[in-house]
């Protein structure tokens, strides 16, 4: 059950793997000459229960105690900036200045049920829930690009960074990987770490998420 103050869950990567009901990835990026748009979303919903018993005796009649406690969190992020590409040395680079906003929208909504019985008695159960949200909106800046190299430049290194502030203290994401160019578009193998420090007194104090990703890009 919460309590003031209320301690901290801690949740590795298998567990969410384990418990994960829904997830999706995706992105835009448009281009007209010099000038640009880029939006990404992510969306994440894990979920899962643990029931626990124990036994245990008062003045010598048997009873029994029997919690089950629920975990939903769901989070959304979505980005979305202006690119403007800048002119290189090299051609094998192309590199885009970012300009624009973040939402960050988390949901972790935590349930109990306890129940249990001394001798043949049942005792009161005790449940219910509570529900922890907050809606998060930042500006940010960064630079989006890739390098090709190859004998037909058909691989590429893609890497993004951006950093903002806004209704949070400090927000950045930071991406990088590899790729490979066939003539519908692109697959990419990269590793993604977003990371977020709320102000003083939010509802959520902290949030990362970094782990690999997969993707193609289809280009039209």
């Amino acid at each position: 059950m919460p309590g003031n103050p209320s301690p901290g869950i801690s949740v590795d990567g298998s567990t969410i793997l384990d418990h994960l009901k829904m997830t999706f990835m995706g992105s835009l990026d448009i281009h007209n000459g010099k000038w640009g748009a880029f939006t990404d979303i992510l969306y994440v919903d894990i979920g899962g229960n643990k029931p626990k018993s124990r036994d245990f005796s008062i003045d010598g009649v048997p009873g029994a105690l029997t919690g089950d406690l629920s975990l939903d969190v769901k989070g959304t992020l979505w980005t979305l900036a202006g690119e403007y590409r800048m002119a290189t040395s090299d051609p094998a680079f192309t590199v885009d200045v970012l300009a624009g906003a973040r939402m960050f929208n988390m949901k972790n909504t935590l349930g109990w049920n306890f129940t249990g019985t001394a001798g043949s008695h049942p005792l009161a159960g005790r449940s219910g829930s509570t529900a922890v949200s907050d809606t998060l909106w930042d500006a940010i800046v960064g630079v989006k690009g890739n390098y090709t190299f190859g004998a037909e430049r058909q691989w590429f290194v893609p890497f993004y960074f951006d950093i903002g502030t806004g209704q949070s203290d400090l927000t950045y994401q930071i991406v990088g990987g590899i790729g490979y160019r066939y003539k519908w578009g692109d697959v990419v193998a990269a590793w993604r770490y977003i990371d977020y420090n709320m102000k003083s007194g939010s509802a959520i104090q902290s949030m990362n998420f970094n782990g690999p990703m997969i993707g193609a890009t289809w280009r039209w």
